[in-house]
């Protein structure tokens, strides 16, 4: 529900615009306000879930996530939808890091949570895909309400059934670091703001050096410098670097932080070519992410049973390895290119790398954590994925809106060169009125250069994965079935196999 979210709405925006009259700048900001509460406050919402008790974290934000679904699909004005669409946000950054917590402290090591985060790395790696394919549906046979009602009977289903089938972890001695909150949520939520607002558009206009995108990354910067400088001093500490000491773990959130850098582009860049230069509907281009969300969920599930027979690693290097290939096929499409012998194999060649890595990559992430530090460590991956999206987006986006215009301006000069030398009167073209067979050429050109971009990324994740990844097969080959999470023991001072921050250090 809550990655399904960030694509589903993306669908339905044309239709909110008209229903709401959203200029195109305040637009942006239905998926910006989500984007932003939702990165910002994961760390607090991690930690609450330690501190006060994962599941009844979990299901307060699931109810207020529904909640403000519902708000959200009533919404006659701009700012009613905005604030429930950050409200949303709020509820995502409470449910996703205790969800995955709840995994790790429910399925003891081995077979069980391997199988447990095989489903949860192919919900994960589906959602985008599906949240397509279903705002598709729903804006084009009901109304773009319903992408926003939907939510509201799996959130409440969901809260119903956790009381009866997840037990509740341990509630944890110590205090809220507010602090160290403050500038975690003030940092990664400007981050997230400034990148979303970067990029280049598609005009070819930079957005880089606009006093608000400058401001908001500067200010970011001071922030988290100084999150870090409290959190080494701080008894109480949000983020213990503890959980940064494990080279194996920290190396699974920058190998994530690289995926997500690299994956969003995917479905913002391709559901452009495939609606402006394939003609689909946004109905039949959902649809055509079907093999993408198909093969990932496949994949997973054949994850989650290799990994416990060959380690983390191996699977991890083929996987980004893979996936680096499929998006470099992806850079290879031209406005010539057809769904089947363009877009397809590039499709299902990216789904099965990245379908191979997600599962080890949570549990590296996850493994050997203290018992008291899952939401944190969880909600680390998550503020990973994203940011890495917002990086994505305006680094890529910048790439490939900057190639589009400078072909584009290269075939109207060729244009204008030909008319010349033949006498003929050529109309005045503007980015809005070029004839679709330079718009055609100047889109697969600039998608192509985002895509080389891209692969590049996924092999500097692969790099990271060669270099920091250290879990053998017996790290994941499982422990005695252990408590159920409501009967967790207090965790013992150092787990074996992860040293003391200091230690570490020394």
């Amino acid at each position: 529900m809550v990655v399904l979210d960030s694509a589903i709405v993306n669908v339905a925006l044309p239709h909110i615009q008209r229903a709401l009259g959203f200029s195109g700048s305040g637009l942006e900001w239905v998926v910006t306000a989500y984007a932003v509460t939702f990165g910002g406050l994961l760390l607090l919402g991690g930690r609450s879930g330690d501190l006060l008790g994962r599941r009844r974290i979990f299901i307060a934000g699931l109810l207020l996530f529904s909640v403000a679904s519902l708000l959200g699909g009533f919404a006659n004005s701009q700012a009613w939808l905005l604030t429930a669409r950050a409200v949303q946000g709020v509820g995502g950054a409470m449910i996703a890091p205790t969800a995955l917590a709840l995994i790790t402290t429910t399925f003891p090591e081995g077979p069980q949570r391997n199988r447990a985060m095989g489903v949860y790395a192919a919900m994960s790696g589906a959602g985008a895909a599906v949240g397509l394919i279903a705002g598709g549906l729903l804006t084009t046979y009901l109304s773009w309400r319903w992408v926003l009602f939907v939510n509201v009977p799996i959130g409440v289903a969901a809260a119903f059934v956790a009381r009866w089938v997840l037990g509740e972890s341990q509630r944890r001695t110590g205090r809220f670091d507010l602090p160290g909150a403050i500038t975690s949520t003030g940092g990664v939520a400007l981050l997230v703001y400034g990148l979303s607002n970067a990029s280049t558009d598609q005009s070819g206009v930079s957005h880089w050096g606009d006093p608000k995108v400058v401001i908001s990354l500067v200010a970011a910067a001071v922030l988290l410098v100084t999150f870090v400088l409290i959190e080494m001093r701080s008894k109480h500490a949000l983020l213990p670097l503890r959980v940064l000491a494990n080279r194996s773990r920290t190396g699974a959130y920058l190998v994530m932080l690289s995926l997500a850098t690299a994956m969003f582009g995917i479905f913002f860049f391709l559901t452009i070519f495939v609606q402006e230069v394939l003609g689909y509907s946004a109905l039949k281009s959902g649809l055509a992410f079907l093999p993408f969300a198909t093969l990932m969920v496949l994949m997973s599930g054949v994850s989650s049973q290799l990994v416990a027979r060959i380690g983390p690693r191996p699977l991890m290097l083929t996987g980004t390895v893979v996936a680096a290939g499929g998006m470099f096929l992806f850079s290879r499409i031209t406005e010539a290119s057809s769904y089947l012998s363009g877009l397809l194999p590039a499709m299902l060649v990216t789904a099965t790398g990245l379908g191979l890595v997600f599962v080890p990559l949570s549990l590296t992430a996850l493994n050997k954590v203290r018992a008291e530090d899952s939401g944190i460590a969880s909600s680390l991956l998550n503020t990973g994925q994203q940011v890495g999206g917002a990086v994505g987006l305006a680094a890529l986006g910048t790439v490939t809106w900057t190639a589009v215009a400078s072909s584009a301006k290269q075939q109207v000069a060729h244009l204008v060169a030909a008319a010349a030398k033949s006498g003929a009167h050529l109309p005045a073209l503007s980015a809005t009125s070029l004839p679709a067979p330079i718009l055609h050429h100047a889109l697969a050109t600039g998608i192509s250069r985002g895509f080389e971009v891209a692969a590049g990324i996924v092999l500097f994740a692969a790099v990271i994965v060669a270099v920091t990844i250290r879990l053998k097969r017996a790290d994941m080959a499982g422990a005695v079935p252990g408590r159920h999470a409501a009967h967790e023991a207090p965790a013992p001072a150092a787990p074996a196999g992860e040293p003391e921050f200091e230690e570490t250090l020394a």
